[in-house]
């Protein structure tokens, strides 16, 4: 990793701290049978900067060496209704309206293969899937061979591979030095010199004026707006078409080809994410002091859970009720996650089912995408859960 007092992306020595947290833990994602090891789970530092030329985002007290992401690592969201309809969405957006049929696609940290699944399967896009990662479990030929999965990372070992068009979703956040990986992807590109790349990574400003305090944690390193999104891409040589803002605004949509290094403009505009880094450092305290309160006297009157025990709810948790005194539990639709324990805190991870059963009355929203597909939920299982996500 580039020295922790440069920014990764553009390598200016101005960059401004604005959130420390000491001793989190650096999974969110695990999947932990008992409690004592869920308490007792690896922890690191979040020491949060911010480039204040390019407003890269980043933890200068990032080590990768404390991650394990292996078989009991699992962060599939597609459990949710709403969300598997959002990547449905984006696969007819890549198919229908960029035109991707017919094509040879590599996924850059695929998981399971999922959403490239959905990519080849698209009706009459016939489409071939080459999907990489090293944490990919299942068989590593599919449909007939249209669809290939390797256990290993991308990288220039893999120019033989034919790509039309990468893709990498929730990835780049994981590591410490993202032009590494983009150089690392246009290596790979040396025999696809058309190849068209998208990525997916969530958006450091939706964080910073949401004030979502538990969207900052230890598995991402690495936070961008839409410029510093570009401007990295840049920098590692290829040319950016645009940079949207989707899944109301959570993330961020990069579309782009391989350039010229010569003749490839690199921006730096660093936006409005000083100011919103200041204010969101000045009001961090309160929030959660708020919160705090605002828990214990819910659970004084009744037995409150969280909704989503994915990194949200884990952060969450491990800000407000470190102890597990207040809130009973947390609740995921994901099966995989029912009955295992969050790592840090301890708390149970519950179905839906379980809210009943633990006499739970309130549950609060970890992420207010997911507000009607839960509302819905509440009704057609008849279960009278009051719904929040604010204080």
């Amino acid at each position: 990793m580039i020295g922790n007092d440069k920014c990764p992306v553009c390598l200016s020595g101005s960059i401004r701290d604005f959130l420390f947290r000491r001793n989190v833990p650096v999974h969110q994602n695990l999947l932990i049978k008992d409690r004592h090891s869920a308490i007792n789970v690896p922890r690191g530092d979040l020491d949060l900067a911010v480039c204040e030329e390019c407003g890269f985002v980043f933890n200068r007290a990032f080590d990768p060496n404390r991650l394990q992401y292996g078989p009991a690592y699992e962060n599939a969201q597609y459990h949710s209704p709403s969300f598997d309809d959002y990547l449905s969405d984006l696969a007819n957006h890549i198919v229908s309206e960029r035109n991707v049929r017919n094509s040879n696609i590599v996924e850059v940290g695929c998981g399971q293969g999922y959403f490239l699944r959905k990519l080849v399967e698209y009706p009459g896009a016939e489409n071939v899937g080459f999907g990489f990662d090293p944490s990919y479990q299942g068989e590593l030929i599919q449909l007939d061979g249209r669809l290939r999965f390797e256990r290993c990372y991308y990288d220039e070992t893999c120019a033989n591979v034919p790509a039309d068009v990468v893709i990498s979703r929730h990835v780049i956040e994981h590591v410490p030095d993202p032009l590494k990986m983009l150089r690392t992807i246009k290596a790979a590109l040396v025999n696809s010199k058309d190849a068209r790349i998208f990525c997916e990574t969530p958006c450091v400003e939706w964080i910073l004026r949401g004030r979502v305090i538990w969207d900052f944690f230890y598995e991402h390193c690495s936070y961008f707006t839409a410029t510093s999104l570009a401007t990295a891409f840049e920098v590692a040589g290829f040319k950016v078409e645009s940079v949207q803002h989707v899944f109301e605004g959570q993330y961020l949509w990069l579309e782009a080809t391989l350039a010229d290094e010569e003749n490839n403009e690199i921006r730096r505009t660093r936006g409005p994410v000083l100011r919103l880094a200041g204010e969101f450092a000045r009001c961090e305290q309160q929030m959660k002091d708020a919160w705090r309160e605002k828990i214990k006297e819910m659970a004084a009157l009744e037995k409150i859970a969280l909704w989503g025990a994915g990194a949200k709810g884990v952060t969450f948790a491990n800000l407000i009720d470190q102890q597990a005194n207040y809130i009973d539990s947390i609740v995921d639709v994901n099966p995989q996650k029912q009955g295992c324990f969050v790592p840090g805190t301890g708390h149970s991870i519950i179905g839906p089912e379980g809210l009943e059963k633990r006499g739970i009355a309130t549950a609060i929203l970890m992420n207010p995408n997911y507000r009607d597909e839960n509302l819905a939920l509440l009704r057609q299982s008849g279960l009278e859960v009051r719904l929040i996500e604010k204080i």
